[in-house]
């Protein structure tokens, strides 16, 4: 886990926190799987705009996955879209960087 995260949790707004997970996690080392980027997505999408307000796309097949991943969250609120954000960032942002801590100091692992 995030070794800050009881600090920030503490310290900041849930807006704030979503909004600073939100810049984090794209600063991770390694590329998070397709389905972990996927449900990130629909999480943010869900958070910031609530359901969704798009018809979903014919020919664009990572458009239809966007789509798919946001319209999952239909019905969900804000607050728990942002709260579910927040957490999944967190994974991720641990997962990766423990990747990348054990590729760049191998011998410590």
């Amino acid at each position: 886990m995030n070794p800050n995260n009881g600090a920030i949790s503490a310290k900041m707004s849930p807006q704030a926190e979503f909004e600073k997970m939100a810049e984090d996690v794209k600063k991770v080392k390694t590329r998070p799987t397709d389905q972990e980027l996927l449900d990130l997505y629909g999480l943010y999408k869900q958070a910031i705009v609530g359901d969704i307000n798009s018809d979903r796309p014919v020919m664009d097949l990572k458009g239809k996955a966007k789509w798919d991943a946001w319209n999952s969250r239909k019905g969900m609120s804000k607050d728990s879209a942002m709260s579910a954000y927040i957490t999944l960032a967190n994974e991720v942002i641990s997962k990766y960087s423990f990747k990348l801590l054990q590729s760049t100091h191998p011998e410590e692992v």
